[in-house]
């Protein structure tokens, strides 16, 4: 009976998270107070880190495990979120879903190789994949907890 539980368990576990819904948290969980647009993400960096609450849409997620997602940045592109010591992960099929995410941001050098990883877990195309010429200076955002809105 415990191998049967066992299996089950591992069977379970190895699905990853249930559908996003509006309502549930992932990793720590947080809640929508004090959250500011993911848009003044920047005006509020002091020393080149920003740790708070933000809230945005997500715009894509990893499609392999749901290993990192990221988040709409008006105009400017988006906010890589990757979650903290990947301890938890998203469901694939929030993108579309606004959330709240708590954690820190910080500016950094994405290198090829690492882009071309993501755009494969993103299931982009070869063409797609193959344009991935530079590294990207961008946000990353580390995430203790996420909340679906």
């Amino acid at each position: 009976m415990g191998v049967i539980m066992l299996c089950l368990a591992i069977a379970v576990a190895a699905q990853g998270p249930a559908p996003a819904v509006k309502g549930t948290s992932y990793g720590a969980g947080t809640t929508a107070d004090g959250a500011i647009a993911v848009s003044q993400v920047a005006a509020n960096m002091k020393d080149s880190k920003f740790t708070g609450k933000i809230t945005g849409k997500v715009v894509s997620v990893c499609q392999e495990k749901g290993c990192w997602m990221k988040i709409e940045n008006g105009n400017s592109g988006t906010i890589m979120v990757k979650f903290k010591d990947y301890a938890f992960f998203m469901p694939k099929d929030i993108t579309g879903k606004d959330v709240v995410i708590d954690g820190e941001a910080t500016v950094a050098e994405t290198s090829v190789k690492q882009q071309k990883h993501y755009a494969a877990d993103a299931k982009k195309s070869k063409e797609e994949i193959a344009a991935i010429k530079t590294p990207q200076k961008e946000l990353i955002f580390i995430a203790r907890g996420v909340l679906v809105l």
